[in-house]
């Protein structure tokens, strides 16, 4: 069975630099054989996030995308040393227990490395606050070393890249022991 990768775009724009590694990773999951969807909170019905509209059926849909898949990605530019606002109205809206049993990986861009430990102090309380227990060591770019082509699409530096397969790896071994481990065992979840 093809496990499903969940990635969640918390930038407030759809042509940010984010999406060079989010596009680089993509494609990667998809040579190794993973099923990815990427999920731009941007797209939610705004008055749905602020208000914390659970009723609402974008909101519902994309809430059970995270229930449903078998590792979630949060990328997210990195504004005032914190990922975005936009990131935070969604992470709100996830159920206090919605990341348990779900390998978790960050990917942030920044202006400069001053932020490189944005994903450790921001994020990644918040993340243990729903329940993920198994948070890989994440990606953080500076945005110059993610260069926009002229004619659409990115060129990530050498760096970069080699963050991604790395956690790429990560992710895939973790994918690999969840999947050997059975699914019963008494007293214990994974």
């Amino acid at each position: 069975m093809t496990q499903k990768i969940l990635i969640v775009s918390g930038s407030p724009g759809l042509s940010s630099r984010l999406y060079g590694p989010v596009q680089y990773l993509q494609g990667r999951l998809a040579e190794e054989g993973f099923a990815s969807e990427l999920l731009h909170i941007v797209e939610l019905p705004p008055a749905d996030l602020v208000t914390a509209n659970f009723a609402g059926a974008e909101i519902r849909e994309a809430l059970r995308k995270v229930e449903e898949a078998d590792a979630v990605v949060f990328a997210s530019p990195v504004y005032k040393a914190s990922y975005s606002g936009v990131l935070k109205t969604f992470l709100d809206l996830i159920p206090q227990e919605g990341l348990r049993d779900k390998p978790v990986l960050p990917i942030f861009v920044g202006g400069t490395i001053a932020h490189l430990l944005s994903i450790d102090y921001s994020l990644k309380p918040v993340l243990n606050a729903l329940a993920a227990r198994n948070i890989l060591g994440g990606v953080y770019s500076v945005d110059r070393e993610i260069e926009r082509r002229p004619e659409g699409g990115y060129i990530l530096s050498a760096e970069t890249q080699s963050r991604l397969e790395r956690s790429l790896s990560e992710l895939a071994l973790e994918l690999a022991r969840r999947e050997s481990v059975p699914a019963e065992l008494p007293g214990v979840r994974v």
